[in-house]
């Protein structure tokens, strides 16, 4: 799996589903004005455009491993900090926000428990500490009628339903694992329309994240066979996709 594509396929592929969560996962850790707030893993900046519309893009900060998703928030952005960094090694002193998130990311740190253990230590002392992602394991995420299909044409697939915190209650475990404390976990949907089954498939065929490369990884024919499952599950078009994420938030 690999986020080096470019910032505007990520943002066709799954920013048309992030951008609306990033709003009820702002009202459910409470980000209000007044308030200075860091996004980890902040990809090109679905939710940093969500939290620069509350607070101001002075009192936000943002870090991600990816060189064109930096380059994205600092073009889109210019005013907001944005950093190079993985979660595990968080480049701000320790107590330096209000609020600390991370928007379907946990999911695909390498030590989620370290990352969340430094979200901890750079968020002031009882400042809240959250994350959410969606719920590959329980068959609510965007991509369940992807997987589905794949699944159908090959028994192995890995389908990230086993990636941390994409079952229900796994985040708040391991937000109890990072030693956050008051810990609050729940369900956050959103529901996107789309007007044709070619706006829901071309973004697969972009390569990014586990279900692009999957794609990448067929023949012509397999991918061929994978499309048509795909239009067979779904409504006909156009349609509307409702999504699920699992949500957690601790107090630092």
């Amino acid at each position: 799996m690999s986020f080096a594509a470019e910032a505007d396929a990520y943002d066709r592929f799954m920013g048309r589903y992030s951008a609306p969560l990033a709003t009820v996962f702002a009202d459910f850790v409470g980000v209000v004005d007044g308030l200075s707030v860091l996004d980890v893993g902040c990809g090109p900046g679905a939710l940093v455009d969500e939290l620069v519309r509350r607070v101001g893009s002075e009192d936000v900060a943002g870090v991600d491993p990816s060189d064109s998703f930096v380059r994205a928030v600092q073009e889109r952005h210019p005013a907001v900090n944005v950093r190079r960094a993985a979660a595990e090694q968080l480049p701000f002193e320790d107590r330096t926000f209000d609020a600390t998130m991370a928007q379907l990311v946990v999911h695909f740190m390498k030590a989620p428990v370290v990352g969340l253990r430094e979200m901890a230590r750079v968020t002031r002392r009882q400042g809240p500490v959250a994350a959410c992602v969606w719920d590959h394991g329980g068959g609510g995420g965007p991509l369940r009628v992807f997987w589905n299909a794949a699944r159908e044409l090959d028994r192995d697939v890995d389908d990230e339903s086993r990636l941390a915190g994409a079952r229900e209650g796994h985040l708040a475990q391991l937000f109890r694992e990072a030693d956050l404390y008051s810990i609050e976990d729940t369900s956050l949907s959103i529901t996107v329309d789309h007007p044709t089954f070619e706006d829901w498939w071309e973004p697969f065929t972009l390569g990014v994240g586990p279900a692009g490369a999957y794609v990448a990884g067929l023949d012509v024919t397999r991918q061929e066979r994978l499309r048509e499952r795909c239009r067979d599950l779904l409504p006909t078009a156009p349609f509307a996709l409702t999504a699920r994420a699992w949500a957690a938030r601790g107090l630092a």
